[in-house]
């Protein structure tokens, strides 16, 4: 992480922390996570393609799907991801 851009904003009912990569750090961020202490953290996924059919996969179809299950599922792209939005195809 990069400190000098790291941000915090609180308000009575929201917690905002905006987090920076540090120089050289690349690649889009996977997984996130948070909690009171490190022996009790909870792990948030990112909006990804990848992860989004991940997390399809394991809800809609468990792993004793048939083949012509696992064909017939939707196909779920991830199109656009910014601040105040989410664009996601579903075919």
């Amino acid at each position: 992480l990069a400190s000098p851009e790291t941000s915090v904003s609180v308000s009575a009912h929201n917690a905002a922390i905006g987090l920076a990569k540090a120089p050289g750090s690349t690649g889009p961020w996977e997984k996130f996570c948070f909690g009171l202490d490190a022996s009790a953290l909870q792990e948030r996924l990112f909006v990804s393609e990848e992860n989004v059919d991940g997390f399809l996969g394991t809800v809609l179809c468990p792993s004793l799907c048939s083949q012509s299950e696992l064909e017939s599922q939707p196909l779920i792209e991830v199109l656009d991801v910014a601040e105040d939005r989410i664009q996601i195809r579903l075919k």
